[in-house]
């Protein structure tokens, strides 16, 4: 089994921490996992995006994305309940982006589901 398919059978988050031997604060991955991954989730979305130059690139990526979330979290970043909920209040409206509340790039991307296009594409080539 190569690496990144180990990758791709990984479930909790903590094995995503342990995985690429990433020390975490257990308690705040207990009280965070859901948004946490929610955002890694994210990220990793992005990523299905480019075209990477090797598993090993790729792999890179995941855990600066990883490291990336969950240093956000650790300095004290947390959605809001307004923002949580207002997710689910507003289907169409831009969740992808730090200007949510001020994006006028969405776009429909498929069957009624928007997405932000005012962010840069990530490029790790």
């Amino acid at each position: 089994m190569t690496r990144l398919q180990e990758f791709e059978t990984l479930t909790d988050t903590e094995e995503f921490f342990d995985f690429f031997d990433v020390a975490y604060d257990e308690k705040l991955v207990y009280v965070k996992r859901f948004h946490i991954m929610k955002k890694y989730g994210e990220m990793l979305l992005k990523a299905k995006e480019q075209d990477f130059v090797s598993d090993e690139i790729k792999l890179n990526f995941y855990k600066f994305a990883l490291i990336s979330v969950y240093k956000n979290f650790e300095n004290g970043y947390a959605p809001s309940a307004a923002d949580i909920w207002s997710m689910f209040d507003k289907p169409s409206a831009c969740g992808s982006c730090s200007t949510a509340t001020s994006c006028n790039s969405v776009e429909e991307v498929s069957s009624g589901v928007h997405a932000c296009t005012s962010q840069p594409s990530l490029s790790f080539h």
